[in-house]
């Protein structure tokens, strides 16, 4: 067996990944195209990584794992998923933050949120993986958090999904808890991976490969600067309703729909790569999103909820209603008031007032919608279990339907 696969896969997307059973830890890559190297209008003014790890203190990490081809056999293969980590405060593990969560719909899942909502803080990192390893996940971060020295009597992390299992032997339970481990103990700050990494290694969407994609804003608050950042793991969507920058994406690129290479028993021949797609609008696939937001604002916990409510104004953006397969699921947290938890006695706190959030609802939307962007952007044509392959959204394409419309950036690369 040669490295060569392996190696370029690494190149791609910086992540640990697992293939053909051995496991290789990068954390150096070369960034991926970027939505505002097309030409993307986007507003705001972004960090200097544009990514969830321009707040001071955030790391992410992802553990990837590309296996096998052809024909789907339940517990070997075809695998292809992963796990994505963020941790809040970095190595910081003993010092929790100030959160909030919010479902737009609720066909997911995102565990530890009962507690999070009553305590109104988040003790610990958070992690996303597909549907049905969040058991796995979920036991390995206490473990890990144990390994690590962490004294506690329970503990409840937060881990979400998004279901991989068209790309994926979903139902073969690929992630092990070493996976999770190699997420977490791979995290650190600088450009955050994105496309087909981590947990986004197998997803799809608005039926053009997804996955992992990040974004941030600085902004102004009664004088004070702070920076929000978003990752997210997207997975939803109908290609007809896909708006990128106001432009109709979806119905300019209709054809490259997902199909199977070969053909498979029972799927009519519209299905097959490179044979005729069915007629009329497509319907809205089952699919979900996980949308993470950190800040260095200093917000309370129903504040932070608050933010959360925004980020489905930013996939109402990208075309998403939010349909009922589809598990639209946001956490947000600040790294600011550090001991907030700490006793005895009370604890002095800052916060910015309600009547000042405008601005960061703002930003929630802006980078909500560039970091799905991002996602699709990085993306890169999968083909996965059963030969079914999902394509990238094609560059040059996008462009041409920006210009088309009048919405293409001038000055960007081509």
């Amino acid at each position: 067996m040669t490295l060569a696969p392996i190696v370029a896969a690494i190149r791609r997307g910086g992540a640990l990944t697992a293939c053909a059973g051995l496991l290789l830890a990068a954390h150096g890559h070369a960034q991926a195209t970027r939505a505002r190297d097309l030409g993307v209008p986007l507003d705001g003014t972004p960090g200097p990584l544009n990514a969830i790890t321009d707040v001071p203190g955030v790391r992410v990490g992802h553990a990837t794992i590309i296996r096998g081809a052809g024909r789907r056999v339940m517990g070997e293969g075809p695998v292809r998923t992963g796990v994505t980590a963020v941790l809040p405060r970095g190595d910081n593990l003993t010092d929790p933050v100030f959160a909030g969560w919010f479902t737009l719909n609720g066909n997911g899942e995102m565990t530890g949120t009962t507690w999070l909502e009553e305590s109104g803080f988040l003790e610990g990192p958070v992690l996303i993986t597909n549907t049905h390893s969040v058991g796995v996940v979920r036991d390995a971060v206490i473990a890990w958090l144990v390994n690590r020295g962490r004294q506690f009597s329970w503990a409840l992390p937060v881990v979400a999904e998004t279901w991989d299992g068209a790309l994926n032997d979903i139902n073969g339970f690929h992630v092990k808890a070493e996976h999770a481990f190699a997420a977490l103990d791979s995290a650190h700050g600088g450009p955050v991976p994105e496309g087909n990494v981590g947990g986004g290694t197998g997803m799809v969407c608005h039926q053009f490969k997804g996955g992992i994609g990040s974004s941030s804003r600085r902004v102004t608050v009664a004088g004070n600067g702070y920076t929000l950042g978003v990752l997210v793991q997207c997975n939803y969507g109908s290609r007809s309703l896909l708006r990128i920058a106001g432009v109709p994406v979806g119905a300019e690129i209709a054809d490259l729909m997902p199909c199977y290479v070969t053909p498979l028993s029972g799927e009519p021949d519209a299905r097959i790569c490179g044979r005729s797609a069915p007629e009329g609008p497509d319907a809205e696939p089952g699919g979900s999103i996980i949308v993470v937001i950190a800040t260095d604002a200093p917000l309370l916990p129903h504040q932070l909820e608050r933010l959360t409510r925004r980020t489905g104004l930013g996939l109402g953006k990208m075309g998403s209603i939010a349909s009922n397969g589809s598990g639209d699921i946001f956490i947000a947290f600040s790294t600011a008031n550090p001991g907030a938890d700490r006793g005895p006695g009370p604890v002095a706190l800052s916060a910015i007032t309600n009547e000042q959030m405008n601005t960061l609802f703002l930003a929630t939307v802006e980078a909500t919608e560039e970091a799905i962007i991002n996602a699709l952007v990085a993306a890169e044509t999968m083909t996965g279990a059963d030969d079914y392959r999902v394509y990238a959204l094609p560059h040059d394409r996008l462009r041409t339907a920006l210009g088309k419309y009048g919405r293409l950036r001038e000055g960007a690369p081509r």
